[in-house]
């Protein structure tokens, strides 16, 4: 949920990638598994403790991704009414991003980021929410570049900016964008500082898991979930009806 990255391809295809920086106290999440919400199949990885995901890809046609914090780093309060992860599900229940945006209670949530991915049988918009604790914040981005995200709560500004000019370097020599080439860029982008590399390792937080979303048609998507702690890789294909 702390760094993500989009990556265009051809007609409706596209690369969604996050990788997963949390506490090292906190259980390893479940592989990714088909659940139902609201009529909708929604595939995620699961986090045992609150329920919710970081990452979720839906039958609708939507593809959502977390990050924690909004603009810039915050003081979380403890007494929220529901975890972030929660609210990705939540999605779900809605028509789209401008539904959700309209009619969902975002009171008393710790603010977070959103990236919503669009596709339908022709087309791929990207566009992100920002909740900042107070009132959202609503960005469509150009869904035929590529982009990244990294959590503000995690990361400063100076540090958001050199992961992006990585990613841009990174995307400069990669004529042709693919699941195995942008994988290697989250294993492995970075200057060998491990406490702001794309995987980190620091005292208490480490990139705990990768997860690459590849939407590669109007009816297959691959997802590739690495669980780093363990060491042990899981891949979903899904057909679409």
């Amino acid at each position: 949920m702390c760094t993500v990255t989009y990556l265009p391809q051809s007609g409706n295809a596209f690369i969604l990638t996050s990788n997963r920086d949390e506490d090292i106290t906190r259980h390893v999440a479940l592989p990714v598994n088909k659940y139902q919400i609201n009529n909708v199949e929604v595939y995620y990885p699961k986090d045992p403790k609150a329920g919710g995901t970081w990452m979720a890809h839906g039958s609708n046609g939507f593809t959502v991704c977390l990050l924690n914090g909004a603009f810039t780093a915050h003081n979380p309060t403890g007494n929220y009414k529901k975890s972030r992860g929660l609210v990705v599900l939540d999605f779900f229940i809605y028509k789209n991003q401008y539904d959700f945006i309209a009619r969902y209670d975002f009171a008393n949530i710790e603010p977070f980021t959103l990236i919503f991915v669009k596709h339908s049988s022709e087309t791929v918009t990207v566009c992100e929410l920002k909740w900042d604790g107070i009132k959202t914040y609503h960005t469509n981005y150009d869904a035929s570049l590529p982009h990244i995200w990294s959590s503000v709560t995690l990361y400063t500004n100076d540090v958001i900016k050199q992961r992006e000019n990585w990613f841009s370097e990174w995307a400069k020599n990669n004529e042709l964008f693919s699941k195995d080439s942008i994988l290697m860029f989250h294993h492995f982008g970075g200057n060998g500082d491990n406490q702001n590399d794309l995987v980190i390792n620091r005292d208490t937080k480490k990139t705990v898991s990768i997860c690459c979303i590849n939407k590669l048609n109007t009816i297959l998507t691959e997802i590739v979930y690495e669980d780093v702690i363990n060491k042990k890789i899981y891949s979903n294909k899904i057909i679409s009806a």
